[in-house]
């Protein structure tokens, strides 16, 4: 989610369905208003190559998709988020169009400007949808992953990082595992002080 409103009035779903569709910028809606997304830099775009490359090899053959960047959440009623990467074993999600209702993962690339939303704002919410069972989020410019897991059949989380190359995260609930390493393959971090702002 952009950290500056482009429309300074309330705008049904209706209406932000119809915008963003019209529109070459994505927006995120929350509660009536739209929040432009902000641009990627290189380091994030291949960060969710690679996640999502990963996600699509294994999940796929058991009956899931995982889709990134242009692709709806609908985490409530009120809030329609693009995660960069994420994945659906749903049936009403794999026979529809524009739209996930039932993610099981999340996965968010964080910047220096997304930062906060992402941790705060983003997994108070994300929290709230019931199928999800794992939130990740990716630094950018450092070996650091940090993975929110909901314990089974609750509303009860855990929290664990990873910080070095041959970290394993593993989703267990899947089965699946990825290391620190095929997460930020051919990434070249930058210094924070000369990393470009997002």
């Amino acid at each position: 989610m952009g950290c500056v409103k482009l429309i300074d009035r309330r705008m049904t779903v209706e209406e932000y369905f119809e915008l963003d569709e019209q529109s070459d910028i994505r927006y995120e809606y929350f509660n009536g208003e739209m929040y432009p997304m902000a641009d990627d830099t290189l380091n994030h775009n291949e960060i969710v190559s690679n996640i999502r490359a990963a996600f699509s090899s294994f999940f796929r053959p058991r009956g899931c998709r995982a889709f990134s960047e242009t692709i709806k959440l609908k985490a409530s009623d009120v809030y329609y988020a693009y995660p960069d990467v994420m994945v659906t074993c749903a049936s009403s999600d794999l026979s529809g169009s524009y739209i996930v209702e039932h993610p099981s993962i999340v996965v968010g690339v964080v910047s220096k400007t997304s930062e906060h939303t992402d941790r705060v704002f983003k997994l108070k919410e994300y929290k709230r949808v019931t199928s999800l069972k794992y939130y990740l989020l990716v630094e950018q410019n450092d070996y650091r992953v940090e993975l929110y897991s909901r314990l089974e059949q609750t509303d009860l989380w855990t929290y664990h990082t990873f910080n070095n190359p041959t970290d394993l995260v593993r989703l267990d609930a899947f089965d699946f595992e990825m290391s620190l390493e095929a997460i930020y393959e051919n990434i070249e971090f930058m210094p924070e002080e000369f990393a470009p702002e997002e």
